[in-house]
């Protein structure tokens, strides 16, 4: 495959430059996050799968790996872990036969709070000196980009 150049702007560098360091920033969120317990010791988002659950309801777990572009096979591993730990049950699926929908149960929505209370905390101590402003224009950026690579992704 013959290397292809690019005319680089200003703002592609910049994109360029917020990749990495967002990507850079993921892995130490990942790390905080496991130290604090929000994600499981393999490194899957635990708190993100309760919140989905929390906010769209049960789901199954394709649709989970669907969500987050994720191989099926990792959601399985975490959800597994997740019933084991009593936070979700399986149901079944009016929908679908043969894949059930994971949904929170009492213990899960117990512990959906504690960590969400946890990510709260780590938030605040990471909000400290900062400009409001900026941060929502961070926030605002970042969602674009997401949205933008979703609709690249799903065509």
């Amino acid at each position: 495959m013959a290397k292809q150049s690019v005319d680089r702007t200003p703002a592609g560098q910049a994109i360029e430059d917020l990749i990495i360091e967002i990507v850079a920033t993921f892995f130490l969120l990942r790390a905080e996050g496991m130290r604090i317990g929000v994600v499981s010791s393999s490194g899957e988002g635990y708190w993100s799968v309760l919140r989905l659950l929390k906010v769209n309801g049960a789901q199954t777990v394709p649709q989970i790996a669907r969500y987050r572009y994720v191989p099926r096979q990792s959601v399985q591993k975490l959800a597994n872990e997740m019933l084991k730990d009593g936070v979700i049950e399986f149901v079944n699926n009016p929908a679908h036969r043969r894949s059930k929908l994971m949904r929170l149960t009492p213990k899960g929505e117990t512990v959906f709070a504690e960590l969400s209370d946890r990510i709260a905390l780590l938030s605040e101590t990471l909000a400290a000196q900062k400009n409001v402003d900026q941060l929502q224009d961070a926030v605002d950026i970042v969602k674009q980009l997401h949205q933008q690579l979703r609709d690249m992704l799903n065509q």
